[in-house]
């Protein structure tokens, strides 16, 4: 593919086959959460063709769709946290027991990157406190290990994420890396109404074609998950959707029009017509990303949401 649709999502990736057979090496499991309701999907790339296929590394992929993450809801926010914590607990039975590191990716003066640096923020720290005063005391009883870092972009501080990560892990000794990360949708209705929870680690700046180096458990040596929220869409992504429901409302417009206008587009599967939007768009839009006007107020709830799943599950203290 010249121009690949956009996304980081694993979902949106199967969604461009329209029959789910020709996605071999990658099995699909739809479910409901038993207590919150949240639509959850598990993509699992099983294998190199699957990787190959769908484009995702070999692992799991879990999608976690909340029409109303974005939504001042204070008591649904712990329905979705609870959720997060459950998720995180499938992948990492254990986490509770282990070192973690977590590591906020992104640029915190952008707002639409900015939910990584500020999901550190609220997190409860305590790495030095088990240091100081070891892992029975009163102070420390019921907590976990828990140390966090915001390591910046590139432009910031002229070093790959990827090293600064690395050189603290190997220094700091955590037993699991947790890896924040604002996302690219190429859905509109996906935008901050998705988590994506996966075991495989990121390429931080994939979605929006500006790839940097890996981090991994190959790369980190100690397993990663990454949690991630798309805050993004690409501009011709949303010229795509655009099309999309026109030719949904021209199937119940029965007129000569439409029907001339669905017989130049409709034959265009999604990949086809998302580089045939690009193509049109003016060269200034063609790497444009679109985000809510609101995407500061968005960005604040969903850090303590994400937050919050972390510090629930790692401390237990009463």
């Amino acid at each position: 593919m010249n121009n690949p649709i956009r996304t980081d999502l694993a979902i949106e990736n199967a969604e461009m086959f329209q029959e789910r057979e020709n996605l071999q090496g990658v099995s699909i499991h739809e479910g409901v959460g038993k207590k919150s309701g949240i639509r959850i999907t598990r993509v699992r790339v099983e294998n190199e063709t699957g990787a190959k296929n769908l484009g995702k590394a070999v692992g799991d992929y879990i999608t976690l769709e909340v029409p109303a993450l974005d939504a001042p809801d204070v008591s649904y926010h712990r329905e979705i946290t609870t959720e997060i914590a459950a998720q995180l607990k499938g992948l990492v039975p254990d986490i509770e027991n282990k070192k973690i590191l977590v590591a906020g990716v992104g640029n915190r003066e952008m707002a639409p990157d900015a939910l990584g640096p500020m999901v550190i923020d609220h997190l409860f720290i305590t790495r030095h406190l088990l240091r100081e005063y070891g892992k029975n005391s009163e102070i420390t009883r019921g907590m976990g290990d828990i140390s966090a870092l915001a390591p910046g972009v590139m432009a910031q501080t002229g070093i790959e994420t990827r090293e600064i990560l690395l050189g603290t892990v190997k220094e700091t000794g955590p037993d699991l890396l947790i890896v924040i990360d604002a996302l690219a949708a190429r859905n509109v209705r996906r935008l901050n109404k998705t988590i994506q929870i996966t075991n495989t680690g990121i390429a931080p700046g994939a979605g929006v074609g500006n790839r940097r180096f890996g981090i991994d458990k190959a790369s980190m040596g100690i397993p990663v998950i990454a949690i991630g929220v798309p805050t993004v869409i690409d501009a011709a992504s949303i010229v795509n959707d655009t099309v999309g429901n026109m030719l949904t409302m021209l199937d119940e417009t029965k007129n000569r029009l439409s029907e001339r206008i669905r017989e130049g587009v409709a034959s265009f599967d999604a990949q086809e017509r998302y580089q045939l939007m690009r193509e049109l768009m003016a060269p200034e839009m063609m790497n444009m990303f679109v985000t809510p006007k609101n995407i500061d107020e968005i960005i604040v709830q969903m850090s303590y949401t994400l937050s919050e799943s972390i510090n629930s599950l790692c401390h237990s203290m009463s």
